[in-house]
């Protein structure tokens, strides 16, 4: 296999056919690409399909790239394909938020990574991690996906805005609804937040 010095010469590879190329591409991206993905779609069958979509679409659509922000290219293609499944969803009966708003009996609680946790604090971690899925999935799919890249994956807001196809504005103005109405969720359902993580008074 080939070695590659640098992420432009991965795409270059790849626009002329390397496989080789794309594979390492989808190896350096794979995993933030399905996270987005169960973040967005809320159950790990769905997230896996909106992976494998995304990189399907994006091989495909390698020759209308621009030289550019590869990331951001790449994860619009990831939110496109999310929102399609949503859309999707819309049409079909609507399920329980309860599970994380996701479908079949697989789904899972996002993974929240904690070093040797002991019995307790991972059963606490698990509980805080299904009602924040819970709370994000109950969001509008745009503030949705500006929390997740923003929040979970780290993105910029020049990024997010890329992303996006919005503005700078947008952006923020996206983020501060979605960081306003998850705290609202979180504080309406404080009692079943661990102990540890329920506000005080002084916060309400």
């Amino acid at each position: 296999m080939p070695t590659y010095p640098d992420e432009p010469d991965l795409i270059a590879g790849a626009r002329n056919g390397d496989l080789a190329a794309f594979n390492v591409l989808v190896e350096r991206y794979q995993g933030a690409v399905y996270n987005l993905c169960l973040r967005m779609l809320g159950s790990a069958p769905a997230a896996e399909d909106g992976a494998q979509e995304t990189f399907i679409s994006a091989y495909r659509s390698l020759g209308r790239f621009r030289d550019g922000a590869f990331r951001a290219w790449l994860f619009r293609i990831a939110a496109n394909t999310c929102f399609d499944e949503l859309r999707r969803r819309r049409s079909r009966p609507a399920v329980s938020l309860e599970r994380g708003g996701g479908e079949g009996d697989d789904e899972r609680p996002v993974d929240v990574a904690s070093p040797a946790p002991g019995p307790d604090e991972r059963l606490e971690t698990a509980e805080l991690a299904a009602l924040l899925q819970t709370a994000i999935s109950s969001l509008p799919s745009e503030q949705r996906l500006a929390v997740i890249l923003r929040d979970v994956q780290g993105f910029e807001y020049s990024e997010i805005a890329k992303v996006m196809g919005i503005s700078l504005g947008t952006v923020k103005s996206r983020l501060n609804r979605a960081r306003l109405r998850l705290r609202s969720l979180l504080r309406a359902q404080r009692e079943l937040l661990p102990s540890r993580f329920r506000p005080s008074s002084e916060d309400t």
